[in-house]
């Protein structure tokens, strides 16, 4: 018994069908990924750290976008779409449709139930063979954590985590901080969430 093989598709084609889809789709190695839509408190976490960092870079060579740009990791062709990518260097995109881009300074991704594994896993090894990232944050939505991977002079990923609503995120690499207080402004957290939390 025979199988036909699955139709893979170039880059290229992927990303004309991409550029007229109305749902985004992440791409790697010849399939397309849908993308599940982002519950309430993702929308609100994310809009929150666009919204302090646009601020800190008024007046200043930064850009910051949210969602809907697309990020390719050019060492390992991964398409995708973080939460929030920013960058303090001159933007860099893959051609001139203007809406991939290839150096990103730092990447936030907020953590949902049904990406959490493919976000702290898989989906960090390709983001750290992007030349020009120095920091990527995670940020759960159901409690208050926030988890930043910054790398140093010697190549290596060190984690800070940080736990209260006191707590200041700081974005040496885009010169930003933000406080946890400011990124999880309008969350609130149901008991079930904070004993969660307590679990070991």
């Amino acid at each position: 018994m025979s199988t036909v093989p699955k139709t893979r598709l170039t880059a290229e084609q992927y990303l004309a069908v991409e550029r007229a889809a109305q749902y985004r789709s992440e791409f790697f190695r010849g399939e397309m990924f849908a993308m599940v839509g982002a519950s309430r408190k993702h929308n609100l976490i994310a809009g929150n750290v666009n919204r302090r960092l646009s601020e800190q870079f008024d007046g200043r060579k930064c850009e910051v976008y949210q969602s809907d740009m697309r990020v390719k990791v050019n060492a390992t062709g991964l398409y995708t779409y973080p939460d929030v990518v920013a960058t303090c260097d001159e933007p860099r995109f893959e051609d001139d449709h203007v809406d991939t881009l290839v150096n990103p300074k730092v990447i936030v991704e907020v953590l949902s139930p049904s990406t959490e594994l493919w976000d702290r896993g898989k989906k960090f090894k390709h983001y750290r063979n992007i030349p020009s990232l120095r920091e990527c944050v995670l940020i759960s939505q159901d409690h208050v954590m926030v988890e930043k991977f910054s790398i140093n002079a010697d190549g290596e990923w060190a984690l800070r985590d940080y736990r209260t609503l006191e707590d200041i995120l700081v974005l040496d690499s885009i010169s930003c901080q933000i406080k946890l207080s400011d990124i999880y402004a309008r969350i609130e957290f149901s008991e079930r969430d904070e004993s969660e939390e307590s679990c070991p």
